[in-house]
């Protein structure tokens, strides 16, 4: 089996998502969870680039034609689903925004009252 150009991108990429993750893991910006799912997926990643064939069973039975149609598929589930956390993490962080934007104006408004009272 020759090894393509593509498989040796596919295989840099991975090591450089393993080595980003890594960094990013000693600068204490990711979790230990969230270091050994980036390097689970880096590792994959590498190994599905060097040896396709491994998931010939997978396409057969879902009957697709190519393991490009596959590699497709799995993609748009994946932006999908970071797309939809995405949404959640920014809604969650706008409610928070919105309370405190509140809380603070419920505050200086008092004030005043305060200032007056004395």
């Amino acid at each position: 089996m020759a090894v393509l150009g593509i498989q040796v991108f596919g295989l840099v990429f991975g090591i450089f998502i393993l080595y980003m993750s890594f960094l990013q893991w000693k600068k204490k910006e990711f979790t230990l969870n969230e270091w050994a799912f980036w390097s689970l997926f880096a590792v994959a990643f590498s190994t599905i680039s060097l040896f396709p064939n491994l998931l010939d069973p997978i396409v057969k039975s879902l009957k697709l034609g190519r393991t490009l149609d596959l590699f497709i598929i799995v993609g748009f589930m994946f932006i999908i689903a970071a797309v939809f956390y995405s949404y959640r993490v920014v809604r969650k962080v706008q409610r928070g925004l919105e309370q405190l934007v509140r809380q603070l104006a419920l505050e200086n408004a008092q004030e005043p009252e305060k200032r007056k009272k004395r």
